[in-house]
């Protein structure tokens, strides 16, 4: 078996120099999958047999991952022939199967990399928690008690212990960050328009949600980026390509930089838990020493009480539209016996929103974001935490769905907002508490930036490795 705590990048280097097969590395993958995954369910689709054939099929593409395995998220990204339902029970019980591939899943091959499965999720991703009644809860590798964090959870507990070194996410409202600070990896939001949501979308949730991976070091992160990252045919708009590749700016010197942070939620909404604060502290010290300038100031505009309504507005509205895509890619009308009791809460207020309630909110966010995105004409980063809190335990949704929506609300205080502006945010890893639970910070740049969080990633990754840091029971 190869070394499962291998980057994407030197397995990829493996079968280049040829020490290692595609087939090798696929294989050794399904064996940690098969013995890890029952207590995690990280993976709940499996295409074990069709990842070998490809691993030997002389029609695997010479892309710079060739044999590289990767697991894609069970929401959005459609791979053809695969099974694909986003956690909805009724979608499941029909058998549905995707019949076509995403853009990003042509874009995953196109690199060389072999699917081995999907990864779990919550309904429609609704919640930033990974416990679905369709497929059970996924379990932090971390602390099996607890959540992974979602919606990306599946995809973050599959990398967090090493059953893969890159997993597919996607992110509307901290879906990325989130489960990548609750299982100790990286996790990058590129910015609106990076990565393309085709063929079947031009955007989603009012441009709130975008896609890219959760890996374990900057360099995946960076090259996957230069992979995805370019527009696709058709798309309604992009963002301005780099000056360069990005995996260019992995270890590149990001120059002194000034540094705003935060430990309070905005608007005094949410007060964080003090292993986050102190998290954040750690962080601006160790910046202050790499020599950034650390201040703190953040972008008044997130004070802004009007968030949680207009952003909430959003949400329902891609509920229902995602209850009438389904209706429309299957001819079943999806029902309330068919999905679980938050969705269906989600659906019948997205059902009562006028399109001009929903164009009202679309227009306060955008207006939103040009008053929060102000902030970073005198300044390079915004650091905050991801989460208010610790992993949480497993089970906090459950009950009324109005409390769930709240608690959801609660818990993307701190990255909803950069969906909303469409700026690149990445959660690293750099704090675990005295429990052991890894605790991650948040970067932000400024629009199209992402060449700025690489750079200061990679530096900060340097001054305080975390790659030795493992799983206890998975390593």
């Amino acid at each position: 078996m190869t070394d499962p705590w291998l980057d994407a990048t030197a397995q990829a280097d493996l079968v280049r120099r040829g020490e290692a097969s595609p087939f090798e590395l696929v294989d050794s993958a399904i064996q940690r999958i098969e013995r890890l995954n029952p207590k995690l369910n990280a993976v709940i689709h499996e295409r074990f047999e069709k990842a070998r054939a490809e691993a030997i099929s002389p029609d695997l593409l010479a892309g710079p991952f060739r044999g590289v395995p990767y697991l894609l998220k069970d929401l959005l990204a459609q791979s053809a022939g695969d099974p694909f339902h986003e956690g909805i029970r009724g979608i499941a019980e029909l058998g549905h199967v995707a019949r076509t591939d995403s853009e990003i899943v042509v874009r995953f091959r196109a690199a060389g990399m072999i699917c081995l499965g999907r990864t779990n999720t919550p309904e429609l991703g609704l919640i930033p928690t990974t416990e679905p009644e369709l497929r059970g809860p996924t379990r932090n590798p971390w602390d099996p008690s607890r959540s992974p964090g979602g919606s990306s959870g599946g995809s973050a507990a599959a990398v967090g212990a090493g059953m893969v070194a890159v997993a597919h996410g996607n992110d509307a409202g901290g879906s990325i960050r989130i489960p990548a600070s609750a299982c100790g990896i990286v996790g990058l939001k590129p910015t609106r328009g990076r990565t393309s949501l085709g063929p079947e979308f031009g955007e989603l949730g009012g441009g709130a949600v975008h896609q890219l991976a959760l890996t374990r070091t900057i360099r995946d992160t960076a090259a996957l980026l230069d992979l995805l990252g370019s527009p696709a045919t058709g798309d309604p708009y992009f963002a301005p390509p780099p000056e360069r590749p990005y995996l260019q700016e992995v270890g590149a010197d990001p120059g002194r930089l000034s540094v705003g942070f935060m430990t309070a939620g905005p608007g005094g909404f949410v007060k964080p838990h003090a292993d986050c604060i102190q998290a954040v502290r750690e962080a601006c010290e160790l910046l202050a020493g790499l020599g950034h300038d650390i201040g703190e100031s953040y972008p008044r505009a997130l004070d802004d009480g009007g968030f949680a309504h207009h952003f909430g507005a959003g949400f329902q509205a891609f509920t229902a539209h995602s209850f009438d895509w389904w209706q429309r890619e299957t001819g079943h009308v999806l029902g309330q016996e068919d999905v679980e009791p938050l969705t269906w809460f989600m659906y019948q207020a997205g059902q009562a929103l006028t399109a001009a309630d929903y164009l009202r909110s679309l227009e306060w966010m955008q207006a939103y974001a040009r008053r929060v995105a102000a902030w970073w004409e005198d300044h390079d980063l915004l650091l905050t935490p991801v989460l208010p809190e610790p992993p949480q335990a497993l089970g906090g949704y459950s009950g009324d769905p109005v409390a769930a929506a709240v608690h959801a609300v609660k818990t993307v205080t701190f990255t909803a907002p950069f969906n909303v502006t469409g700026q690149p945010a990445i959660s690293l890893p750099l704090h675990w508490n005295a429990g052991g639970l890894p605790i991650g910070v948040q970067l932000v740049a400024a629009y199209g930036r992402e060449d700025v969080l690489v750079r200061v990633a990679s530096q900060l990754a340097q001054a305080r490795p975390w790659l030795e840091k493992r799983p206890p029971a998975f390593s």
